[in-house]
């Protein structure tokens, strides 16, 4: 048996970034890039990833399905699907700009907190960034926080990027 001094190849971390069309989260990608990928050996392999709720959660049906749903859900998926392709054109835009090339972007359907947390079991992420809305307590326990949500559930270090307050 030959012996060689190579070591295998370690496979490059993945760090998955959250994207959507709030301005949080375009900070948090901008922040992400200047952080991480300023320079031309990033250690991590880049995934964007937004995730596109279904047309029925959005419209919000429940149970049996109401008289006019079947005109108005192709209506809104369409929309969805607009709002998901400008979210990734910016975002690759972004990364161009920044002059980070090599990129995955992923589009997947489901409500957000899930889709981040098997997403980030899909590539075996070390880190997953999410941008912070900054809702406050009351509005935080009504929706719900995807942040939230993922520190206490993904298998990985999650990190939260908060837009700093803009000072009047």
């Amino acid at each position: 048996m030959a012996s060689s001094d190579q070591q295998p190849e370690k496979a490059q971390p993945v760090m998955i970034v959250a994207i959507d069309e709030s301005e949080h989260s375009a900070y948090a990608l901008k922040w992400t890039l200047d952080h991480f990928f300023n320079n031309n050996n990033p250690v991590f392999k880049l995934v964007l990833l937004h995730a596109r709720p279904s047309a029925t959660s959005s419209v919000g049906l429940a149970g049996p399905v109401y008289a006019g749903a079947a005109e108005v859900l192709p209506i809104v998926d369409s929309d969805l699907r607009k709002i998901a392709a400008r979210v990734v054109e910016s975002a690759k835009q972004l990364c161009v700009k920044k002059s980070v090339n090599d990129v995955i972007v992923e589009v997947v359907e489901g409500d957000a907190r899930n889709v981040l947390c098997d997403t980030v079991e899909k590539y075996h992420a070390s880190i997953l960034v999410v941008g912070s809305h900054g809702y406050g307590a009351i509005k935080r326990a009504v929706l719900g926080s995807v942040s939230d949500y993922c520190a206490h559930h993904a298998h990985c270090t999650v990190m939260i990027v908060k837009k700093p307050k803009t000072k009047h």
